[in-house]
């Protein structure tokens, strides 16, 4: 008889609690959202609710395979194949050293906290420096910023207290990966929040589903947001909107920003971006205008935050320095004697102080790549240079590569060249439940525990960021794996070529016994073991809870630490000036393409799902109707996008929501190169941009999103 069982939605980091019904054999028959969870309601997204179907995909990989000369796959008993393994990352280490064995970390490592952790343990056992991952050809600029900037040791303002929040291209509604927002049942809270006065800003391209909310609603030209937050700081910053004291004990070089942004002028800025000078003031003044209060005016709280629209686009680094400064000049900063809303529950507890954490530009020491000459981030080489990490000879030269929950010949921009990079590598491994297309270039594929069979716990990272109250759930493996397979913990791998090659683990600085493997149970032990609350406790609420903590107020500042923001450097300075002087769009590529997330898939897991499949069997290109009109193009018409780098075919939509002069497609979708299977899947825009020209100078990212195109006839 069919039972329920209360567990985590592991896709994205809102971890929303989901009721399970689960047949007499272990099978998950169908999700939705828990109604009794304190924190989620009742919520849970379109993904979460069709979860249970990759569990059964006819599709999912049962068994440990290995590829063929022929390119075929055949079935491998898993400890034979570990063993293979280890044998040659011990040749290849011995001839080429541990940085010639790499590891890519994809959107499900960072949902699977034991593996998220275990992964570069792994790494450092071997010595290997040679980490990538997703973050750094998506919002690595976030990185950067913190870096260059400098960051506030008590967080921004709680989004409980805000007046007022400033979202530049990211729609958290759809997307659900934006800081300082309520991600969990996250339309009830945004309408909870207008109710009780919150003003919304929103600039996009596209009148997206956040910004149907907005009190205020910039629909901009893509790649032009560095503009409009510069003009945004001097109308700011002109009319003294800015949080003067925080500023003077704060902040350096305020004048030297003020100097900087001086040229964005409203009317410069409305021209250039497509915004009204109108538009542009009521925007700065929903942001930043002090509100009247009790005894005269005082200033606003709440943050702006940014999503791939501008971290994506050209000048990725300077967008995101100028959202921070707009933090930064209002001082949307949680100050001494603040509440702090979660002190977190499994995250180890610390005291925040007000005070600035300073800038440390790590990427200009250290170790620096052959490819370019970057440094790394937060310990991370760049993921736009791993192509070319593997393909050019030498000392360093990357030969082995683990993949973990990622798919990267789809997921890295420039398709055909990281595609044709992974067939040059001695030895690709990949744990990945499906045959995506990186699998199919991998020389063993190794299926994991899908998330309602393994144990588990929420991100210790993100904790306060995306959690209001001191909640956590402790999701144990409620399913059971198919009868007869060979489905493995991803942890596990590594942990255990590890101990074939004779290296010691350090999890979490807690050395492994490298004779018995560890359970999940005694990994996630180990990782919230300075908690507020005990493995143990958490152990004894499955349905999740909102915890009893002791209670955390902003502290002031060590009287030591006087660090300052560093608002204006040089290097932010030419950029930005850089900017004013810009040339115009090459000739014969008068539209501009723009990323967008879609509530079905989260980046390219799932598409093949019969759930996705029913919505939306491919991604259109979409495209303002009137804009059809004008390239004299009918709904549903097939077209080739064109780009300086790359062409591809796609189904064009009409889209209402988006300014003319822009093509909206989402990531992920489609064949391999060259490939054009019976039943049209989708087209990459991938094979539309480059890793080799107009990288950014600090972390490598590629231009992804603002980038000229053309609409061709095909043949």
């Amino acid at each position: 008889m069919p039972r329920e069982a209360v567990t985590a939605c592991r896709i994205c980091a809102g971890n929303c609690s989901l009721r399970l019904t689960i047949d007499d054999v272990g099978r998950v028959i169908a999700a939705r959202g828990d109604r009794d969870n304190p924190l989620t309601r009742g919520y849970a997204c379109i993904k979460g609710a069709y979860l249970h179907e990759a569990h059964n995909s006819a599709e999912r990989l049962l068994h440990p395979l290995k590829r063929q000369r022929d390119g075929s796959f055949v079935q491998m008993p898993l400890d034979a194949m570990l063993a293979e393994i280890a044998a040659q990352l011990e040749a290849l280490i011995e001839r080429h050293g541990a940085d010639a064995v790499a590891a890519f970390r994809g959107t499900m490592n960072y949902s699977n906290l034991a593996a998220n952790h275990m992964l570069p343990a792994f790494l450092a056992a071997l010595g290997s420096n040679s980490f990538f991952s997703t973050m750094t050809i998506d919002q690595s600029a976030k990185w950067v910023a913190f870096e260059r900037l400098g960051g506030w040791a008590a967080g921004k303002d709680s989004y409980a207290l805000a007046d007022a929040l400033l979202f530049v291209g990211t729609n958290p509604l759809v997307s659900l990966s934006t800081f300082n927002f309520a991600l969990q049942n996250p339309v009830k809270q945004l309408h909870e929040a207008k109710e009780r006065g919150l003003k919304l800003v929103v600039i996009d391209p596209r009148e997206t589903e956040t910004a149907r909310h907005a009190d205020v609603f910039l629909q901009v030209l893509p790649g032009e947001d560095p503009t409009v937050l510069a003009g945004l700081l001097r109308i700011i910053l002109s009319r003294g909107w800015h949080d003067a004291e925080f500023c003077a004990r704060y902040v350096k070089d305020l004048a030297r920003l003020a100097r900087a942004v001086e040229p964005f002028t409203p009317e410069y800025v409305a021209q250039r971006a497509g915004v009204s000078v109108e538009g542009l003031e009521a925007a700065a003044a929903a942001f930043a205008e002090p509100v009247r209060a009790a005894g005269g005016l005082r200033r606003k709280r709440g943050s702006a935050a940014s999503g791939t629209g501008p971290n994506m686009a050209p000048h990725s680094n300077l967008a995101e320095h100028l959202v921070e400064c707009l933090n930064v000049v209002c001082g949307r900063f949680a100050r001494p004697g603040d509440p702090v809303p979660n002190p977190g529950v499994v995250a180890p507890r610390r005291q925040r102080r007000a005070e600035v954490i300073p800038p440390r530009r790590s990427w200009e020491s250290g170790w620096k790549s052959r490819v370019g000459g970057y440094g790394m981030l937060f310990g991370q080489k760049m993921s736009g240079t791993l192509a070319q990490e593997i393909t050019t000879p030498g000392a360093g030269q990357i030969r082995a590569l683990f993949v973990d929950g990622g798919n990267p010949v789809d997921a890295v921009p420039d398709q055909r060249r990281i595609a044709d990079a992974l067939r040059q590598l001695q030895l690709l491994v990949c744990i990945e439940p499906f045959m995506t297309n990186t699998a199919r270039l991998a020389h063993y594929v190794i299926p994991p525990k899908l998330m309602f069979e393994r144990t588990d716990l929420h991100s210790r990272d993100y904790e306060s960021y995306i959690m209001f109250q001191p909640y956590a759930q402790y999701s144990a493996a409620v399913a059971t794996p198919p009868e007869g397979s060979e489905v493995v913990d991803d942890w596990f791998v590594f942990w255990d070529l590890a101990r074939r090659l004779g290296k010691s683990v350090i999890f979490d600085d807690v050395p492994l016994d490298m004779r018995a493997a560890p359970t999940t149970d005694e990994l996630l032990a180990t990782l919230v073991r300075h908690g507020s609350i005990s493995f143990d406790e958490l152990k004894l609420n499955p349905q999740g809870k909102i915890y009893e903590v002791e209670p955390m107020i902003v502290q002031p500042g060590e009287p030591a630490n006087t660090a300052c923001f560093d608002v204006m450097p040089e290097d932010v300075e030419r950029e930005l000036a850089g900017v004013l002087n810009e040339a115009g769009a090459p000739p014969g590529f008068p539209l501009r393409l723009a990323v967008r997330r879609v509530r079905d898939v989260q980046n390219t897991m799932y598409h093949h799902l019969p759930a996705v499949r029913r919505r939306m069997p491919f991604n259109p290109a979409f495209v303002h109707p009137d804009e059809l009109a004008a390239q004299g193009l009918t709904e549903g018409q097939c077209v080739a996008i064109v780009s300086p780098h790359g062409r591809i075919r796609a189904i064009v939509k009409a889209d209402p929501a988006l300014r003319r002069g822009v093509v909206s497609i989402s990531h992920g979708w489609g064949p391999m190169p060259d490939e054009e299977p019976e039943t049209y899947a989708g087209s990459n825009p991938s094979q539309l941009l480059s890793t080799t020209v107009g990288l950014d100078p600090i972390n490598a990212m590629p231009v992804m999103s603002a980038m000229p195109v053309r609409f061709e006839a095909v043949d």
